[in-house]
């Protein structure tokens, strides 16, 4: 064969019989029986359903696998519990007897979708309900309460009733530290109205919070029928209410709770009397700078200066009595344990924007204080006079002199709120209970403070539960006053002070044990609360739900 004929191409015949005779790792060994062919759309993959498994063909223009279809194995009879039971959703009872906090706080913290519906709107007016105007009611006593003191869960629950009794059920309302908003939908394929308003001033007057939450009841009561002008001039009656006591009234009021800490604290009379004097002239000051508009970081600092001057003066008099006594019980009035506290109780509710500002707050509060004590303490000091920080701290045993001094805290106190008359009597026994049950178990006891302030805190709130439930009132004119004597504010200021002078290991220890006791205040008058729904009958909604906030992921 000639080198021409070698480069010819080979015929196809030629070629197959050539190509069938390469054998490779891939080729089928012969002998090997093998299904004839299909083709490549009858390839086998791991999504395809296996042989000998019959499943039931959609009929022919069925879509398959559309979201709102039913699943092919879903059964009526055997429904998931994941649906709803048969029964339906558990109905929340709206009796009358029923504290009208308790019913809107149970259903703010159920989903919207499980909310019972309102069977008859009492309040509408005729016609639809002006929904503008009721939010804008709704909107007005909400600031009140949350400019008053009111915790926020409390808040968004008396605004959810005021909406609820004009027949606006699917409203969600939100509050936070300086804002209110509230939203309602008429239906799913309507568009939603919103307002909001914003708290700019504070004020406690307990009296005026007492007046909103019985105009509250009387809104969410089925048998009364206020209209929407009705409602709006009893609002404006309220805000045009005159405070119950005269301001030389709360002057001497403040002297005398600084005077009752200063004998909780181990002082006698001469400390008594020099405690009062400069609380007053400290409460005199700041109310001279709040009418010249100076904001209330300043007013602190000025207010802290006249009780530190008292102990510095006592001091370069040689005067045989505990400065430190003198400086604590003078600012007691000033220290804001109770704005401590309030903060803590709305993180333990779940509110954390508002408790974060709330402890903030405290915060500059607790720095004015400081600066105002170290600018008197930096001129005693250029003048001669040694101050001991711990001498206060040797607290003596004087079980009926203690218990004296601790309900007439819880007076003046409870007048510095501006509480009515009817409670004051209530709240200063409720105060003398609680010092009571702290010292039996701290100084006879021998447990530790943070304990004992836990115990006689949590006692604080069951009674105060107790008191508010008999007369379908707010329970803080109850409880606010009652936790003076236990409030941590000798500690908080010694550690202030500690820190201030070069000594943060002695600080740190005094502000944890503070933290402690706030936390310990806090969470016993909150307990106190929640054991007073669960298990009592008087007034209470059966069992609630708890706030399904997160469930760990």
């Amino acid at each position: 064969m000639t080198e021409a004929e070698d480069r010819k191409p080979q015929s196809d015949e030629a070629r197959g019989t050539y190509d069938s005779e390469i054998t490779s790792e891939f080729a089928i060994p012969k002998g090997l029986a093998v299904p004839k062919g299909g083709t490549e759309a009858e390839t086998t993959s791991e999504f395809a359903v296996p042989d000998g498994l019959d499943v039931a063909h959609p009929a022919a223009g069925e879509s398959e696998g559309s979201a709102f279809s039913t699943p092919r194995t879903y059964s009526a009879r055997s429904a998931p519990p994941a649906f709803t039971p048969p029964a339906g959703i558990p109905r929340v009872s709206l009796t009358k007897d029923v504290p009208w906090q308790d019913r809107m706080r149970t259903m703010l913290r159920m989903p919207v979708a499980e909310r019972p519906a309102l069977e008859v709107a009492q309040k509408a007016e005729e016609g639809a309900p002006a929904v503008p105007r009721v939010l804008d009611l709704t909107l007005r006593i909400g600031e009140l309460l949350l400019a008053g003191g009111e915790g926020a869960e409390d808040v968004e629950a008396a605004m959810f009733a005021v909406c609820r009794s004009y027949g606006l059920d699917r409203c969600e309302p939100n509050v936070t530290f300086t804002l209110l908003s509230i939203s309602y939908q008429p239906s799913l394929v309507e568009d939603p109205v919103t307002a909001s308003r914003t708290v700019r001033r504070r004020g406690t007057d307990y009296t005026r919070l007492a007046a909103v939450f019985q105009l509250v009841d009387d809104l969410s009561d089925p048998e009364a029928h206020i209209s929407l002008e009705e409602a709006y001039g009893r609002l404006a009656e309220i805000r045009r209410n005159r405070h119950p006591y005269p301001t030389w009234v709360l002057t001497s009021a403040s002297g005398l709770l600084a005077g009752a800490a200063s004998v909780l604290v181990g002082g006698d009379l001469l400390v008594f009397v020099a405690a009062a004097i400069g609380a007053m002239l400290g409460d005199r000051l700041a109310w001279l700078c709040a009418g010249r508009g100076l904001p209330e970081f300043y007013q602190f600092t000025v207010a802290a200066m006249p009780p530190a001057a008292m102990g510095i003066a006592l001091t370069l008099a040689h005067a045989d009595v505990k400065a430190s006594a003198v400086i604590t019980g003078g600012l007691f009035a000033l220290l804001p344990g109770r704005a401590l506290v309030a903060g803590v109780q709305d993180g333990l509710t779940g509110f954390y924007i508002t408790a974060a500002a709330r402890l903030l707050e405290v915060m500059y509060f607790f720095v004015g204080i400081v600066i105002g004590v170290l600018v008197m303490l930096y001129v005693g000091v250029q003048l001669g006079a040694h101050l001991n920080p711990d001498a206060a701290l040797g607290i003596t045993e004087r079980p009926l002199l203690q218990i004296g001094a601790s309900m007439l805290l819880s007076l003046t106190f409870a007048v510095l709120l501006q509480q009515e008359r009817s409670t004051v009597l209530a709240v200063t026994l409720n105060g003398g209970v609680a010092w009571s049950v702290y010292g039996a178990m701290h100084y006879t006891g021998g447990l530790s403070p943070v304990a004992s302030t836990a115990v006689a805190a949590g006692l604080v709130g069951l009674f105060g539960q107790l008191l508010s439930r008999y007369r379908f009132a707010s329970a803080l004119p109850y409880t606010t006053a009652a936790i003076g004597p236990l409030l941590p504010g000798s500690s908080t200021y010694f550690g202030l002070l500690s820190i201030a002078q070069n000594q943060v290991d002695e600080g740190l220890v005094s502000l944890s044990k503070a933290a402690a006791l706030a936390m310990a205040i806090a969470i016993g008058v909150n307990l106190g609360s929640e054991i007073s729904r669960m298990f009592l009958r008087i007034g209470s909604a059966g069992k609630r739900r708890a706030a399904k906030r997160t469930r760990g992921f």
